[in-house]
């Protein structure tokens, strides 16, 4: 079966992007260098193509109710055009995604799934919504979806849009127009610096795309690919599903306890495991590691006591471009989690020392 193109693709050849397949998507990797793109993140601005990204609608009286049942968050207590971050979890406290959850209107939420979840996420939330008035709709073909990261990313978008940026909250979404089109303007990120996402329409994501980067070009933004996205998140501690999150992991074992409300008014799914996790504690926790050598820990890779012993397992690693060594997060047991506990990762049977190290590596200084 053919992967699906985003309505950007052509703007992608045009970039001499490479494309990888990428959750049933072509997707761009890179346009010129991972390298470069990374820093310019960091550094200036880098443009993102996001419609992979599934969104699901959910309106009427109960959605908000429904929501609080679906998920582990209390989706009724989020105010109109805020977001929360939240998951949904199977009924053990697996997790089944990791999830943003816009409040667009009164009765109104929008649901961003990862790309890879994003049918799954849309047939459980059918199936727990019933009983609730309440529609679930899936609208990923009604969006395309731009991301606009970095320290400039304030200072491109300003000239396209009327909308007063300085005034545009974390963690909040804000209608309006960009470069002359409707847009659902948002301020969260997976990069660890500040930045705008703008869900279009997608007839009107080239005109948009176009216009920012004519706009960055004079703050240096560069287009940034998948490549990039996943060097820029693992510098910022945030967990990747299939790697940090999966069903086989709670949210109390990914340090992410915070997102479930076990205190919020009636029953969710999950909420019995999950409660029982809460009282008893867990075995392994996820934990950032640090090594000096060039070999980066990859996932999959085993974590190694002082004897020799396995105590746990690498779940991202790389060379860190902004910091300039290796970091990896990587679940291991309870006991072995203390920043400064010397551990090492059996790289190919050879173990490279590593230090635990607290998350996230790397935090924006302003």
């Amino acid at each position: 079966m053919e992967s699906r193109r985003t309505p950007l693709h052509a703007e992608h050849e045009a970039l001499g992007a490479m494309f990888t397949d990428f959750a049933g998507w072509r997707m761009p990797l890179r346009y010129d260098s991972e390298l470069a793109e990374h820093h310019a993140v960091r550094t200036s601005a880098g443009l993102f193509d996001l419609t992979h990204m599934g969104e699901i609608v959910l309106t009427g009286p109960e959605a908000g109710t429904a929501l609080d049942h679906a998920l582990v968050g209390h989706a009724s207590a989020i105010g109109v055009g805020r977001a929360r971050y939240t998951m949904i979890c199977e009924a053990d406290g697996g997790v089944i995604d990791d999830l943003i959850v816009y409040r667009t209107a009164d009765e109104e939420y929008l649901v961003v799934a990862n790309a890879s979840n994003a049918a799954v996420v849309h047939e459980a939330l059918v199936e727990r919504a019933k009983g609730f008035d309440t529609a679930v709709e899936d609208r990923s073909t009604d969006y395309a979806l731009l991301a606009v990261q970095g320290p400039k990313a304030t200072a491109i978008l300003a000239g396209l849009t009327t909308t007063d940026l300085g005034a545009v909250k974390y963690y909040a979404s804000y209608p309006t127009e960009v470069a002359g089109k409707p847009v659902l303007l948002a301020r969260t990120g997976y990069t660890g610096e500040d930045g705008f996402e703008l869900f279009v329409a997608p007839d009107d994501a080239a005109h948009v795309w176009q216009a920012l980067l004519e706009a960055g070009a004079p703050h240096d933004l560069k287009p940034a690919g998948l490549g990039c996205r996943d060097t820029l998140r693992l510098e910022a501690g945030m967990p990747l599903y299939g790697n940090e999150l999966g069903r086989d992991r709670t949210p109390f074992q990914a340090n992410l306890g915070r997102v479930v409300k076990l205190d919020k008014p009636g029953d969710f799914v999950g909420r019995d495991a999950l409660a029982a996790v809460a009282e008893q504690g867990v075995r392994e926790v996820l934990v950032g590691l640090k090594t000096t050598s060039r070999r980066a820990p990859r996932h999959g890779y085993p974590v190694l006591d002082a004897s020799g012993a396995r105590i746990g397992e690498v779940t991202s690693g790389a060379l860190s471009p902004t910091l300039g060594f290796s970091v990896a997060m990587a679940y291991v047991t309870v006991g072995h989690t203390e920043p400064g506990t010397q551990l090492s990762v059996d790289v190919r049977g050879r173990h490279e020392p590593v230090e635990v190290v607290a998350l996230p590596f790397y935090k924006r200084t302003s």
